[in-house]
């Protein structure tokens, strides 16, 4: 009988142990999937957004004036501001450039997107293990795109 008595509490003192453990790695999992998840859908975003506005732009418009234009509109569609930025970078070498590439492709335009996730929480103490997220979790979607052919994806 004195046996049972000392084994009585030994359920709770494990699920008292792993409770911590099992929270730590469902952070990390549920974290993963919304990465993974933003990554998705801003990659479908962000190469209809530089299809749709880069390949025909305004006349008059400059390249910071586009990738800011561009970086505001994907960040819209997103709809993620609590945990995502979208930044938007243009390399045109259409015109500066003499390279081999350069002249097969003379007039194209190379639009870097680049989704910032930031993980919740930051940080997080428990008693036996401590979760901390990196800073960001970075992912980027490269277009090339021909500024005189409306609509051509290079």
């Amino acid at each position: 009988m004195k046996a049972i008595r000392d084994t009585k509490g030994q359920m709770t003192v494990e699920l008292a142990v792993l409770i911590p453990i099992v929270i730590v790695v469902a952070l990390i999992v549920i974290n993963l999937m919304e990465f993974i998840d933003a990554c998705a859908v801003f990659d479908v975003v962000s190469s209809d957004t530089v299809i749709a506005q880069a390949a025909s732009p305004a006349q008059n418009i400059s390249a910071s004036a586009m990738c800011s234009e561009l970086e505001s509109a994907i960040a819209t569609a997103l709809r993620r501001e609590n945990t995502c930025s979208v930044s938007v970078c243009c390399e045109d070498r259409g015109v500066a450039e003499k390279s081999i590439t350069s002249s097969f492709l003379p007039h194209y335009a190379k639009y870097i997107c680049t989704l910032k996730f930031r993980p919740w929480p930051r940080a997080l103490n428990l008693p036996i293990v401590s979760y901390s997220a990196p800073i960001e979790l970075t992912h980027e979607k490269t277009i090339v795109i021909d500024r005189f052919k409306s609509g051509v994806v290079v």
